[in-house]
């Protein structure tokens, strides 16, 4: 009996099916996302699985919570403490990690680094390749300085070989390099279609589960910065990691985006080096070190990425605009949050701001996103356009508002502990952030709780 053929138009930004071709997709409004996929409904003969099942697999029964054993997560540390710091302490057996940035922005020096670590340590790693060969892969391990113990090649795009060589190996960490270049033989649709992507990673996650095996997966990204393929590959998989950074700086920054194993939105800050990335231990250091002294349009905020305090730099250049509407431009600051404090200034402050263009960078490539950098930002606001400059000794924390009210953050004592360690003399926080933690002696807290006072404050003795 022949089997049945249909198609079906699926979307490759947001994974979206439709019987029929659109030009743009009704899920996500992207155009020209549309791919055609011809599928086959498979016999029950030939639904199977690529992954070996052992007979020894009982039905799994439901279980009072009582009656589940507690277990340990064993975590596998490696020498980077910032890759450990991402990844919740470790790497865990059995775990999907999903690793994705743009292109030539260090992920396959990266899990090469990762790989000589783990190997170092009495595990044996399998590479396996998609887009290059083995010879190009060994050039670059020899530039790292990796040894041959433990660590093997894999050139390979068809997932059933590679499915059969990892159940014969048996290694502790697999590294698929990249996602998009495999092929599942039971999926339909071409290579890195979202047909492809979604049923090799879900075989993949079967393997890792059943053989506990660390697998390492990494994505491309689109234009937009997300992960090319359909939105539900981040959800399948246990972590989701963002390798982000500009080609013009040598720094990069892992952002933990998911993490079932610790806790989101921790960052770790690495150096690209001729020899390959070296971990940088105090990024605030770094991201302020060519402060210069006096300068207008800037002030210090004392981010929280994750469980980390970051001091980093905003800059703003308020100038009067030359056309009728004025112009605002941000790097590494959210755009709409900038126009909501401008106009908070303007009303609750009386500066005149709608007649002047504002440009602002948070320095050092550091992307900020948190609420606490709304009272550093209207600071810096306000320096570019008295043409007056902040102390350099001064730090500032703090949501604003609608009404001009400073609002309380979280971790206010670990950022003030931050500040003081770097040699800061005083720090801004909102008032009613004030309560039983007691602040270093080096460093002076002042509350505050509108930010006309603030202004009053940093400006009115200049």
């Amino acid at each position: 009996m022949a089997r049945k053929k249909s198609i079906r138009y699926v979307c490759s930004n947001c994974g979206y099916v439709s019987p029929k071709e659109l030009g743009r997709c009704p899920n996500c409004q992207e155009w020209a996302t549309m791919e055609e996929e011809v599928t086959v409904a498979p016999s029950a003969v030939e639904k199977r699985s690529l992954v070996s099942v052992t007979s020894e697999n009982k039905t799994v029964q439901p279980l009072r919570l009582d009656q589940v054993a507690s277990e340990s997560v064993i975590r596998v540390k490696t020498e980077m403490s910032e890759l450990n710091r991402v990844l919740g302490g470790g790497v865990v057996p059995g775990s999907l990690v999903l690793i994705g940035g743009d292109p030539g922005i260090g992920k396959s020096t990266l899990l090469l680094q990762v790989s000589s670590q783990l190997q170092r340590q009495q595990g044996v790693v399998l590479y396996v390749s998609g887009e290059e060969s083995a010879s190009q892969i060994k050039m670059r391990a020899e530039r790292l300085g990796m040894t041959s113990d433990g660590f093997y090649i894999y050139p390979e795009t068809d997932l059933t070989q590679i499915v059969a060589h990892i159940e014969r190996m048996k290694p502790d960490y697999v590294i698929i390099d990249s996602i998009q270049t495999m092929v599942h033989p039971e999926a339909s649709g071409i290579q890195g279609s979202v047909s492809q992507v979604r049923e090799v990673t879900a075989t993949l996650m079967r393997l890792a589960k059943m053989n506990q095996v660390a697998i390492f997966i990494v994505g491309h990204v689109t234009k937009e910065g997300n992960i090319a393929g359909p939105r539900m590959l981040e959800h399948m998989v246990d972590t989701v990691l963002y390798f982000e950074g500009e080609k013009h700086h040598s720094f990069r920054i892992l952002r933990s985006v998911k993490n079932r194993f610790g806790s989101t939105n921790e960052i770790g800050v690495f150096e690209m080096m001729q020899d390959g990335l070296k971990e940088v231990l105090n990024p605030s250091e770094i991201f302020l070190e060519e402060r210069l002294a006096g300068s207008t349009g800037s002030a210090v905020v004392v981010s929280m990425e994750g469980s980390r305090p970051i001091l980093a730099e905003v800059q703003c250049l308020v100038t009067p605009a030359v056309f009728g509407n004025a112009r605002r431009t941000t790097s590494g600051l959210d755009y709409n949050r900038v126009a909501l404090l401008m106009a908070v200034l303007e009303k609750r402050a009386g500066l005149m701001l709608q007649n002047q263009d504002a440009y602002f960078k948070s320095a050092g490539g550091l992307k900020l996103d948190e609420p606490a950098i709304d009272l550093a930002t209207a600071m810096s606001i306000v320096s570019s356009y008295k043409e007056q400059g902040t102390n350099i000794d001064d730090c500032f924390v703090g949501e604003i508002g609608l009404t001009g009210e400073i609002r309380r953050v979280n971790r206010i004592s670990d950022r003030v502990r931050e500040a003081e360690k770097l040699g800061f003399k005083r720090i801004f926080i909102p008032k009613n952030n004030m309560g039983d933690w007691e602040a270093p002696p080096g460093i002076e807290v002042v509350p505050v709780s509108s930010v006309k006072e603030v202004i009053y404050k940093v400006f009115s003795k200049k």
